[in-house]
């Protein structure tokens, strides 16, 4: 198979990857070329962020994010890293990806913030799901937002970029969709506005599938943590990641238009969201819909309490 975009130019270069979804064949360097100008394209024409912007990018060690911090820098954004340790230690998890966040730091002379989570509760996320009995992925959630935010405030950071992709985002949302839950349609977008105590928040790979993010990383000689998450197993949205992609298979395109017309003709005609009073935490200052304690202290006194008994 040949290069479509070499051949429109009368060249014959070999291609290295076919795209059904955009019927497109490309070379290593058509694919480099498309992927950092299709990024570009996407950023632009949703004002997520400008060149005047102070950006960091919440990478994980996988290629999704790590691919993302290095095709904005190659496009000339200002964009630092912030990576938080889980202090999963199974299969040495956190400890490797957290490496592979570092290398790319230093290839690309960035800062890289690090949060560890046993220094803030002296446990690792496998352990405090265990204390508390509540759900790692939600006490994961829970922290992840908790530190982006507070890491942006404090070194005055303009927008979080996360490393969500196409994939990521058609399965959430055909998973609320299956429940018919308005009101996490409503925040289901590739755009969170600033508002007070909140930076901004976009995914600027909505449109770009995993397979085009691995062979980015790939061509690019990006280090990447290979391994899913051990605490990812029976999760819900890798069963609708496989389903999703069975459809895919036999109706190439269905995730970009299933995504982009639900965001172009359904999400209008929702309700606007509510957004309830915020205040300051009263232990960490950080804003929170609650009167007093925000989600993340009271978890913290609820680790703290189970410890002691």
């Amino acid at each position: 198979m040949k290069c479509r975009r070499c051949k429109d130019k009368g060249k014959t270069e070999k291609a290295i990857i076919f795209l059904p979804h955009h019927n497109l064949s490309l070379c290593k360097d058509c694919f480099l070329a498309w992927y950092e100008k299709r990024l570009d394209e996407t950023i632009k024409k949703m004002d997520m962020i400008t060149k005047k912007d102070k950006i960091m990018v919440a990478v994980s060690g996988g290629k999704d994010s790590l691919a993302l911090w290095y095709a904005l820098t190659r496009l000339g954004y200002e964009a630092d890293g912030l990576y938080i340790n889980l202090g999963i230690d199974e299969r040495n998890y956190s400890s490797t990806s957290g490496e592979k966040a570092e290398i790319l730091s230093k290839r690309l002379n960035r800062p890289l913030y690090v949060i560890e989570v046993k220094k803030q509760f002296g446990k690792g996320i496998p352990d405090l799901n265990k204390l508390t009995k509540q759900p790692a992925c939600s006490i994961c959630g829970l922290i992840k937002r908790y530190f982006i935010n507070k890491v942006a405030l404090e070194n005055g950071y303009t927008c979080v970029a996360t490393g969500h992709n196409l994939d990521d985002e058609v399965a959430t949302l055909f998973s609320i969709t299956l429940s018919w839950d308005i009101d996490s349609l409503i925040r289901q977008l590739p755009i969170l506005p600033e508002k007070e105590g909140f930076v901004r928040k976009v995914k600027p790979l909505i449109g770009f599938t995993e397979k085009e993010n691995l062979l980015y990383c790939l061509l690019q000689r990006i280090d990447y943590i290979r391994e899913e998450c051990p605490l990812s197993t029976g999760v819900k949205t890798i069963f609708y990641k496989n389903l999703l992609n069975r459809v895919e298979q036999k109706s190439p395109g269905t995730k970009l238009r299933f995504y982009f017309n639900f965001q172009k003709k359904l999400h209008p005609l929702l309700p606007g969201q509510i957004i309830p009073p915020l205040h300051s935490c009263s232990i960490c200052g950080q804003p929170t819909t609650s009167y007093d304690i925000c989600a993340f202290c009271r978890f913290k006194q609820r680790v703290k309490h189970s410890l002691q008994t």
